[in-house]
């Protein structure tokens, strides 16, 4: 019996409407519900809490909705919670 293969982009096309974890290159990470991606894994969100790594801790901040660069997305983790958690 063969393996089930999933690609990449399946995987993230199964988190549309769902809570979704994004680490971005530098000191940002994001957290808030998927509502689509591009084949260059632009992403929007919504009900987004945004962390900025600083000395202090995390600086959290609420955005309605967000428009993240897949460039400088580092790396996606499906229902994550955040760095907090």
């Amino acid at each position: 019996m063969a393996a089930a293969t999933i690609l990449p982009l399946e995987l993230v096309d199964r988190c549309i409407g769902s809570s979704i974890w994004v680490v971005m290159k530098g000191q940002r990470e994001f957290v808030g519900k998927l509502l689509g991606f591009d084949d260059y894994v632009n992403m929007v969100l919504e009900d987004v809490t945004e962390y900025e790594n600083t000395a202090e801790g995390y600086k959290k901040t609420h955005l309605a909705k967000t428009l993240l660069n897949g460039n400088n997305i580092c790396a996606l983790i499906p229902g994550g919670q955040g760095p907090e958690a």
